[in-house]
Formats: structure tokens, C-alpha cells, sequence
């Protein structure tokens, strides 16, 4: 039903889409997830022609959105969007906020128009507040009348953005049920959400955008039990890291270890649990010691929010260095105290790169 190929999209110097091209297939529910400001919104708006592409193909049932002789605004009636912000008309009532399209873009009788606005407010639970204003609805309440509104115009193709970041938490499970019973329905819908479980639970694919790609796509038990790209498994399990570079022998230890202890009380780690990683780092550099003249070392520790779960990655881009060789070690105390506080712990050499990781034990 859509087909985006090399999709760009540019404000000036700033590339918010790059070379985007993917296609969605009746019937699927699409979850877009990833971080704040990395397009996916804007890739939303553009599949709409709200905002206007710098370059690429759409195709929407295989009419050319971005054609100089297509009439946009009778595409949109195929492919309607639901906004965070509802954009209801708040001096009509509930129910002339669903019929004023059908009746004045399509000629449909008022009669006609009225009946299928009842159908579809109780379908969404809101059939006692037809007469209602907006202003008297709840924010849970003024999305579903959004969402009734347009299904009023027979829609082949829904687009929702982010259409519970505007809803105080104890009202959006009555959205989200209501998107749930039209992806059973078989309703095409693309859903930029930051709600992951219902992500997951919804949709027949996922895409993960990152830096104005589609960085990662699965169905939704790849993307969130086995992504296979960094970033999204950063994302998936909420990891947040800290980084240092040590360029020599001569690197400031204490100023590490402070950073260290920065980062786990703002992450509220346990003190022992920060003795135990303050001792990992001090013997991890003694293991890179006789290294670092050859080539920077690169640190990073990472804590997943969503596993609990702490893991350390030691990389350096130069001459093979296995740090954890025993028969390169003139004495082994510092590996084996490594072994015994942690688990994976592995060395991968990829090209001119040095890898060591390892996790934690608790």
C-alpha cells in the first residue's frame, strides 16, 4: 500500500531523512521507535505530504504522491493521521467534528453522516458524548473522538504520531486498546510511539530510526529480544553509558574513578556494587597497560536500565593486543579477580580492532 524509495528530506544544511526506502503492505501495523529528533515524525508527515520531501519516490496504492498532477488532498482521505495534539474544532460538538469532512469534502448526507459518526463514537466508547464540546472531554477522551474522526472518512491507511505523549498515564491504555482493536480489524497503520510494550504487542513490524534511518527493522520479537545493530539494543534495554579514551600510560585515574562514582549514584547503583566495578576498571587498565603506548584505549561502561545489567567494552584500533593471554601476563591476580566479578568475557580482534567485553556478575 506504501512504497517510499531514497526518501530525503532536508531543512538547509540539516538532513533530518536520509535515503529512507521501505514498503508497508496491507493490513500491517508499523511501529516506528527510536530516540527523540531522529525523524520520525518528520518520516510520518512526509508519507502525508505535510511536509515536502527533498527527494525520493512515495507511492500510496501505487499513485505517486509527489507527482505534479495528483491530487494530495484525495490521497490524504485514503491515508488519514492522527496528531499527538488531536486538532479537534473545539467550537463544534463531538459529534459535527465527525461529520463536517464526510459531509463537506464528500457530499454525504447529513443523516447518513450522523449515523455512521454514532457508530464509530460507540465503537470508541464516546457514544454518550456526541453532543459534548472538546473542551469538556479528558485528553484520552479527545483522541479517541481523533481517531473516530478518521475513521468517518474510510480510510485504507492510518498514521499515528505519537498519539499518547500528549495523555496523562491513567488515560492512555483507552487509546492505546482502541488502536489494538483496529490492528485486529486488519486496519494498515504506521504508529510512531514511544510505547514499547505496546509496540510490541501490536505490530507486525518494527522499525528502529536512528540519525534519519531506518537503523534496524524486525518483526517486533527481533527488535526487542534480538536486535542485531548497537543502537538498538542500546535503546531497547535503556542503556546508558560513559566513555573515556586513555591516549597514554600516564592517564588520571582519579578523575575516572570520580566519574565512575558520578555514574553510579545518578544511577543509584549499589556502593558495593561500585566498589566492584571501581576494581574491574583499575585491573581491566593494568591488564591494557603494557598496550597503551601502541594505541589509545577506548572505555565504556554501560548500565541497562531494562536488565539490570552492567557491561564494560574495551576497544583500541591498532596491532593485535589481547590483554587477557595468559601467557603474555607475568602474573595473572588481575585476570583472575576479573573472572571471578564477571561473566562473557571475551576478546574479539575485527580488522585493526581490539575488543574485550565482559558483564558483571551481581
Amino acid at each position: 500500500m506504501i512504497s517510499v524509495s531514497h526518501l530525503t528530506k532536508q531543512y538547509g544544511d540539516l538532513t533530518v531523512l536520509k535515503d529512507i526506502s521501505t514498503e508497508i503492505k496491507k493490513g500491517e501495523v508499523i511501529s516506528i521507535i527510536g530516540p527523540s529528533g531522529t525523524g520520525k515524525s518528520t518520516f510520518l508527515r512526509c508519507l502525508n505530504r505535510l511536509e515536502e520531501p527533498s527527494g525520493g519516490t512515495i507511492r500510496i496504492n501505487g499513485v505517486d504522491l509527489l507527482g505534479r498532477t495528483t491530487n494530495v488532498s484525495t490521497l490524504r482521505q485514503q491515508m488519514n493521521m492522527v496528531f499527538q495534539g488531536f486538532n479537534l474544532f473545539s467550537h463544534l460538538s463531538v459529534l459535527e467534528n465527525l461529520t463536517i469532512a464526510p459531509i463537506k469534502l464528500r457530499g454525504t448526507p447529513v443523516a447518513q453522516a450522523e449515523a455512521k459518526a454514532m457508530d464509530l463514537l460507540r465503537l470508541v466508547g464516546l457514544g454518550e458524548k456526541a453532543e459534548s464540546f472538546p473542551d469538556e472531554l479528558s485528553g484520552g477522551q479527545k483522541q479517541r473522538v481523533a481517531i473516530a474522526r478518521c475513521l468517518a472518512m474510510d480510510p485504507d491507511i492510518i498514521l499515528f504520531d505519537e498519539p499518547t505523549s500528549a495523555l496523562d498515564p491513567t488515560t492512555v491504555s483507552e487509546v492505546l486498546a482502541v488502536i489494538r482493536r483496529l490492528a485486529r480489524d486488519g486496519m494498515t497503520m504506521v504508529i510512531v510511539t514511544h510505547e514499547m510494550d505496546f509496540a510490541r504487542d501490536v505490530s507486525n513490524r518494527v522499525f528502529f530510526m536512528d540519525e534519519g534511518l531506518i537503523y534496524e527493522e524486525g518483526t517486533p520479537e527481533q527488535i526487542f529480544d534480538q536486535p542485531q545493530r548497537e543502537k538498538t539494543r542500546a535503546f531497547i534495554n535503556r542503556i546508558r553509558t560513559v566513555s573515556w579514551r586513555i591516549a597514554s600510560p600516564d592517564y588520571d585515574l582519579y578523575a575516572m574513578n570520580a566519574d565512575i562514582e558520578a555514574f553510579s549514584e545518578k544511577h543509584m547503583l549499589p556502593k558495593a556494587l561500585r566498589q566492584k566495578l571501581l576494581l574491574i576498571v583499575e585491573e581491566g587498565l593494568q591488564l591494557h597497560a603494557p598496550f597503551l603506548g601502541a594505541a589509545a584505549l577506548n572505555l565504556s561502561v554501560g548500565y541497562a536500565e531494562k536488565t539490570d545489567a552492567i557491561e564494560l567494552v574495551w576497544e583500541s584500533v591498532g596491532p593485535a593486543a589481547n590483554p587477557i593471554d595468559r601467557a603474555q601476563l607475568a602474573d595473572d591476580m588481575g585476570l583472575r579477580l576479573i573472572e571471578n566479578m564477571t561473566e562473557g568475557l571475551t576478546y574479539e580482534r575485527t580488522g585493526e580492532t581490539n575488543r574485550l567485553s565482559m558483564r558483571m556478575r551481581r
